[in-house]
Order: structure tokens, then sequence, then C-alpha cells
């Protein structure tokens, strides 16, 4: 079968409205979603390069935000931590209001090479750009720049890559992919820091070395997965009032994708509530200092890649083995809230390790299977996945930017001086993944 086939699914103009209960039959969209063909499953060299190219990307991308920033920032401006938030909330802030509008433009591009291949290689050069920019900065300001420079340049490719399996992967591959691409992701920032620790003094190889393996993997995918003239497709006229229509849609048209949306919404608050105050979490409950905790950490957070990624593989392998999602999606958030909830209620350190371990494997599963659940339920692929994907990418991007400051609020209910409620704050995070997974047992159209 030709792995380049693209998707032939009927088309709805989306009309913008706030977010309403879906009234839509369900029963309807359950049966067209059975009887509407499904696309020609892709070769080996199209999961590969794939898995790859993501895997450089997050090389690239992340290793500046898990090792190069930090040591930036402290050369820039010594003993002003704080700066560093600032930094990547404001790339965070960016990519939240220009993804639907890079999703839009890459649906409409239309080149010889096809849609989505201009952007990963525009992306690239930009990402490239931004780490030397990163590199070289003479201020935290321009530092800051640098970063944003590195959100809009690797997330356009990584985005890119990601609205490319919506294009592509048929129903009975896209959990396998889910899988296979959440474990290079969640590696690929390790190799990135070991790849980097003797350029610790290079400032420029400590950035550039990381981005030197994403540009080789991206380009190899470029260069060797092909994708369809898309000077055929049909062109839409777009206004600056149209463009920021785009934004929204009317998700009583797309009930499953919306309350997609809500689970997945759900779950990543849960989870920065969890994951935001970790070290001070750990210091309060084993009596030391965080400075202490630290190797801790960092342990716990290299036996929690193998716990992620055993949830990833086996949840997405398994969820196209039976043609089952919801019942990985809700196991992966009951074993997220169960995690949470041992931590909770603990406060000696095997307990704490074996909660977060338990989050860890909830988190791989959760994240893989309701990446191919998602897939499943995207409206408009044919036309306007680029666009789609953006607005998903709203219910990453508002919890990552409210979620801490909510945290911060929640810590301090029913307690004195310097004490911190994170029983309480661990339990609400438990209880917003858990939801997230029984939303999702509301969707119709998929099993």
């Amino acid at each position: 079968m030709n792995p380049t086939a693209r998707d032939d699914e009927p088309t709805v103009t989306p009309v913008p409205s706030p977010f309403p209960t879906a009234t839509v039959d369900p029963e309807v969209i359950a049966e067209e979603h059975d009887s509407a063909p499904d696309l020609p499953k892709v070769d080996a060299r199209y999961i590969w390069f794939m898995v790859l190219a993501q895997f450089g990307v997050f090389m690239a991308f992340i290793t500046p935000l898990a090792i190069s920033l930090s040591i930036r920032v402290n050369e820039l401006a010594p003993g002003r931590e704080e700066l560093l938030g600032y930094i990547t909330g404001a790339g965070a802030l960016f990519v939240m209001l220009t993804a639907p509008f890079m999703g839009v433009w890459s649906d409409r591009t239309r080149t010889r090479i096809g849609r989505r291949r201009p952007f990963m290689i525009g992306g690239m050069i930009v990402g490239v750009i931004s780490l030397v920019v990163m590199a070289l900065a003479p201020n935290v300001f321009v530092l800051g720049f640098g970063w944003v420079l590195a959100q809009w340049g690797w997330g356009t490719v990584l985005s890119n890559l990601q609205i490319s399996t919506a294009d592509r992967l048929p129903e009975e591959q896209r959990g396998k992919v889910a899988g296979l691409t959440g474990f290079a992701t969640q590696v690929a920032p390790v190799f990135g820091v070991i790849l980097t620790v003797g350029f610790v003094g290079n400032s420029l190889l400590l950035f550039l070395i990381p981005g030197l393996v994403g540009v080789v993997l991206v380009t190899l995918f470029v260069a060797l997965v092909h994708e369809d003239d898309s000077r055929g497709l049909p062109k839409e006229a777009l206004t600056v009032g149209g463009l920021l229509r785009k934004y929204l849609y009317n998700p009583a048209q797309y009930p499953d994708f919306s309350l997609n949306w809500l689970g997945r919404f759900l779950f990543y608050f849960g989870l920065t509530l969890n994951t935001t105050f970790t070290a001070f979490f750990f210091a309060s409950r084993l009596g030391m200092q965080v400075t202490e905790v630290a190797g801790i950490i960092a342990t716990l957070g290299g036996v929690g890649v193998l716990a992620v990624t055993a949830g990833a593989l086996g949840g997405g392998f398994l969820s196209d083995r039976f043609r089952r999602r919801k019942v990985f999606v809700v196991t992966g958030g009951a074993l997220m809230a169960g995690g949470m909830v041992l931590m909770a209620v603990s406060s000696d350190l095997p307990a704490l390790i074996a909660g977060s371990l338990i989050v860890s494997t909830g988190i791989g599963m959760f994240s893989a299977v309701d990446q191919a659940l998602l897939l499943d339920v995207l409206p408009e692929k044919a036309t306007d996945a680029g666009r789609f994907m953006g607005i998903t990418g709203f219910a990453t991007s508002i919890p990552q930017s409210v979620a801490p400051l909510v945290a911060s609020s929640i810590l301090l209910v029913g307690v004195t001086g310097d004490e911190k409620n994170y029983s309480l704050l661990f339990l609400i995070a438990a209880g917003l993944v858990l939801a997230g997974g029984l939303v999702i047992l509301r969707i119709r159209s998929v099993r």
C-alpha cells in the first residue's frame, strides 16, 4: 500500500463558539467513525525516521532547558535563579499564542515538497540561530529572546512532525508510534545532558552539539520520507478576522475532540501541580534541606525515565493490539492518582519513591495513548490538522502557565508559619488526573 496517501475525510467548516456541552448525537458520530475509510499503513521507514526526528528535536530543544539555560543564567546573573522562570515562561506564552496560527499556515502551504516539510526546514534554521543567540548572549534579555526563538523554531519542527502523524497514520498504528516517540522524547534529554557534560565551560558547544544532533536527525526525515506535492490542494482566502476565528471552533460540532481536550487539560493541570514543587516536597517530608535532596531527585528522575518508558511503550503497543484506547488512558490516570495519594500520605523515602515511580508509569501510559486517541478524534484532518493540533496545545500550555500559581495558593490552605500543605496539593492533583481519565470515557467514537 502507498504510505504517502493523504487523508480523505469529509470536512465541515467550524463555527466559533464558547465551550458548551456537546449536542451532537454521539451514536451517529460513532457510526460515521466506524464506517469511514482508514488511511493505509505507513512503512517502517516512516516510523523510525519519525522516532529519530522527534528524538533529535528533544535533544536540541530540551537539553538547554535541562542544563544549558541554567548555566547561562548563572553566568549572566549570579544568584538570580528566578530569572530562569521568567525566561521559560515567556517562551511558553509565545508558543501558546502562536501555535494555532502556525498550524493554519502549515495547513494552507502549497509547495512541491508538501505542507509540513517547509516548516520543518524553516524551524530548524530558526532553531539553530536561537542556539547561537543563547550561547553568545551578553545579557539575560538576549538570552530570553534566544529561548523564545528556540521555542518558535524547534517547536515548529516538532508540531509539524506531529501533524504529519495526523496526516499519515492509520488507527491501527497510532498507539505504537505514540509509544515509540514517547520513549524517544523521554530519553533524548538524558542523552543530551550526558553528551554536553564535558562542554560546560564552552557555551557555544554546550548549545550547538545537541543542536547538531537535532539538525542531522530531522534532515534525515525531511530528505528520506516522502510527502505529497500540495500545490494541487484547494486554496482558501484568509483574512485577519478569519485567522483569529481559527483559534476557536464549535465544540458541539466535534464533541469527542472537545472531551479529549478537556481530559488532557485536567491531566496536565494535575501533573503540573504534582511536579512544580517536587524538590521542596521531598525536603519537607524527609526533614532535609532542598540542596540535600538534589541527589535523590536526580536519581529518581533517571529511574523515572524507565517507568515512563514502560508506561508509554506498554500502553501504546497494547492499545493498538487490542484496538482500545480509553481503558489505557483511564488506567494511566488511575495509576497517577494512586501514586500521588501514596506520596501525599507518606513520610519515608521508600514510600515516596514508590509513589513517584507509579506516577511516572501513569504519565507514560496516559500521554502516549492519549496522543493516539487525539489522532483518532482530530477533526478535519485533510484540511485543518495543523489548526486543531495547535488548539490542542492550549490544553497543555494553559495548565503549565496557571497551575504553578494555583499550587502556591493551595500550599497555604490551613497552615501557619512556614508550613506548607503538600498533602492537599497532591490530593487535588490526584483528583484532577483521575478526572482527566474519566472524562475520556465519555468519548463515543473511539473504544
